[in-house]
This record gives C-alpha cells, structure tokens and sequence, in this order.
C-alpha cells in the first residue's frame, strides 16, 4: 500500500495518541497498587489499544450483571411471564416463574393480582418453592438487613421486602405492606442523629429510630425472611381470598398457560441503572422456567455458557445473576467480548436509555461528566469489597465507540480514588482518541 504524506501524518498522529493512551494507563500510581485488569478495544479497526492483565480472572461484583442481561434478553420474551398457571374445574392452580414485578413498590403492574383476585372459583398454589434457594452461592449471611440482599424466591410479592418511607410533611413513618406493622417497632435504645433501620436476624420483626436531626425524607427497603406460608399469608391479606396449597409434584410436567406482565426490558432498566440485584436474580431464574419449565439458575448458566457465551475468549466462572459471590470470574477480554455481542445484537438505542450514562443516569450520575449535555460513558459499575469494575461503551469526540473494561482486585485503596482514575484516563481517551 503506497501512503500518501498526508495519510502518514494521519497514522502517525493515531500511533501517538494511543501511545500517550497507554503511557498515562502504565504510569498510573493508582492503579499499581493492587491488582488491574484493563482492555481497551476499537471494534472498528478490531485492535486492543490498551491491554493490561485481560487474561487473568477478577471478581467482577455487579460487572456480572452484563452478562445477565445479555442472556435474558436472548431468552425472554417481550414481556415477563407473570406465573404458570391451569384450570381444573372451577380451581384455578398457579405457581411461580419467578417474576418479581408482583406487587412490587416500583412497577405498576397489577395484571397478575387482579387475575387472581377475579377469578371466581378456588385459588390453589402449586407449591414450587423449594427449587429456588434464597441466598446464592457465597454470599454472607449478614447480608440480611440490606435491599441488596433480598432473598430470591419462586413467587415474589412486594419485591420481598418492607419498604419504609418518610415524607416531610409527615413526621411519622409509614410501611408497606400494612400486613407487618404488628412487627415493626420504635427501639428507644437506639441513638443516632439519623434514621436507622434493623430487621432481627432470624425473625421478621423490624426495630428503628428517626434521627434528631434528620428531618428529610427518604425510601428504605429492608427484605422481610422468605417462605412459603409467608407468601400465601400476605396473598390472602391482600387479595382477601382464601388459597390453599397443593404439591406441585401433581402439576409437574402437565400442559399449561403462562401469564404475560410487565415488559421484560423495564426490569432490565431498573437492574442495570441501579445495579438492583435482587431483580437480576430473578431475571435468571424467569429465564430458567422459560427454558426448562423449572427454576434452576445452575442449569441455567450452564446453558448459556455452553451456548450464547461458548465463543467467549475465556470460560467464567459464573454462579448467580447480580454478582453478589465472590465466586464469580471473569476475565477483562471475555467482558469486552461480551460488549460486543451487546453491541452487535442490541439497538444502540437501547444500550444507550439501559445502561448507566456518565453525568445523567444510574450508578455513574455523579460521574464522568461531557463537556456538552451528552453522555460519553456507558457503563455497567461494579463493587465488592476491596473490588471495583466498570465496564462498557466510551463515545469519544471523534464519534469512535470503544470498549472498554476496568477490573480492579485486592485494592485497599477507597473507591473514590479509583473511580478518580478511571475517569481521568476514560476522558482523556473521549478527548483525544
């Protein structure tokens, strides 16, 4: 090929900018101090310009939640199936598919209730509770008192949890659902300047107290303990009907009718922008019931590997939905092929109104802020601890897409700093790539 002067100067200046890309990564004080996994890759010219540790596994925290989008997305209809259901007689029988928006205090969707509460013959509950464990695979057990831990369950209602709420002109506190206000209480014995909130550990009673100085209002969401009789209890309350449970072992396998909710990407919005785990959870277990008519999130991902993902560079290990486990691996390459088969078989319009946007929406509102009202990062956040991971898709000045993941392990360093450094480089790439 015969290069004009002019193209030359043109590759020249390219070179240097990606060299002064990867001098700035290199030179980072930051990032050396613990364990960094980079991958900076132009799917145009199909050529890494940053590559740092992107064979080694990392923890990837809520970083998991791209590839559980990306395998619902390929799974699940437009929209949810609300529950699987039959009808023997004048009794109609249901179970979970695991869908959370029933009841939920973030959707507005009473397809499902107000099935049930019209149906004019017997409500019975095949009883499917037993294929889904609450907690996944390596999470902690005192993870109980936070909305980021809320059990997984066959057949949510009010997304499994009691939602608190002040308002400021009201000087008390109210909850949701009513069915718990016997159980919930002030504790004199706590002391704070602000609210506080506490669920005892193995009962579904509720202690708090509203801070002297804290006048403002706020949402709080702290899961309730998880079961069966729980459920149908606060089913009956609210439907103020009487459901009887059955074993589902009669109804395993038999021909039956699903129920379609709320749009599927409407749950995807909300996991992605706020990093909501407990909807990731489910998104997997709703995908196991639409493929193998039961709830299993091992046979699930095991699926997915083994076909949607069996191109990626690097096999993860994967073992739930949201990334709560530190039992989760991946490598910095398999993100960054995965962000390409998003970005291959997701319109960019969605990616672009799903995805946390830098300076707007969702966990990176407070960051990577454009010099113009249009965002130039987005990216899925990720945090555990001592791990911080953001990965995604950075839109630079000349109008190029990049990819682009940040795995950082085994740091002792606060988030902000890192998060400082991130910003620092993925702008300087915006600007001058």
């Amino acid at each position: 090929m015969k290069y004009t002067p002019f193209l030359f100067f043109l590759l020249l200046c390219i070179s240097c900018k990606t060299q002064q890309i990867r001098a700035s990564i290199k030179k980072s004080e930051v990032f050396g101090k613990g364990l960094a996994g980079i991958m900076i890759y132009d799917p145009a010219k199909e050529k890494s310009l940053y590559a740092q540790n992107e064979s080694l596994y990392f923890i990837p925290a809520s970083n998991t939640k791209l590839v559980t989008f990306y395998v619902s997305r390929k799974i699940l209809d437009d929209y949810v199936n609300g529950m699987n259901y039959l009808i023997n007689g004048d009794s109609l029988i249901f179970w979970g598919s695991g869908d959370p928006s029933f009841l939920h205090p973030d959707f507005k969707n009473k397809i499902a209730y107000d099935f049930l509460k019209t149906h004019k013959g017997k409500l019975l509950f095949a009883n499917n509770f037993a294929q889904v464990d609450a907690y996944g695979s390596g999470w902690s057990w005192d993870w109980y008192n936070y909305y980021y831990a809320t059990e997984r369950t066959a057949f949510p209602i009010f997304g499994n949890v009691v939602r608190f709420q002040k308002y400021i002109s009201n000087p008390f506190l109210t909850f949701s659902p009513p069915f718990f206000e016997e159980f919930i209480s002030v504790d004199p014995k706590l002391f704070s300047d602000k609210y506080f909130i506490r669920r005892d550990k193995d009962f579904n009673r509720y202690s708090y107290l509203l801070g002297r100085q804290d006048s403002s209002a706020f949402v709080a969401d702290k899961p309730f303990i998880t079961s069966d009789s729980l459920m149908i209890e606060l089913l009956e309350d609210t439907l103020n009907r009487e459901i009887k449970i059955i074993n589902y072992e009669n109804v395993k396998g038999l021909p039956h009718n699903e129920l379609p909710t709320i749009a599927t990407d409407s749950l995807q919005k909300q996991m992605m922008l706020i990093s909501d785990n407990f909807l990731a959870e489910q998104l997997l277990l709703m995908s196991s019931d639409k493929l193998f008519d039961s709830l299993n999130i091992d046979a699930l991902i095991n699926y997915s590997l083994d076909s949607f993902l069996s191109d990626l560079p690097d096999r993860p290990r994967w073992v739930d939905g949201s990334g709560l486990s530190s039992q989760n691996l991946f490598t910095p390459r398999s993100i960054i092929a995965l962000l390409g088969k998003i970005r291959e078989e997701v319109p960019e319009e969605t990616i672009y109104s799903i995805f946390p946007a830098g300076g707007k929406a969702g966990t990176i509102k407070n960051w990577y802020q454009s010099d113009d009202e249009n965002p130039y990062i987005y990216a899925k956040t990720g945090t555990l601890s001592n791990s911080i991971c953001l990965s995604g898709f950075l839109l630079t000045k000349s109008n190029k897409v990049l990819l682009f993941s940040f795995m950082l392990n085994n740091f002792m360093l606060s988030s902000n700093v890192l998060k400082q450094e991130m910003e620092e480089i993925l702008y300087q790439i915006h600007d001058k790539y």
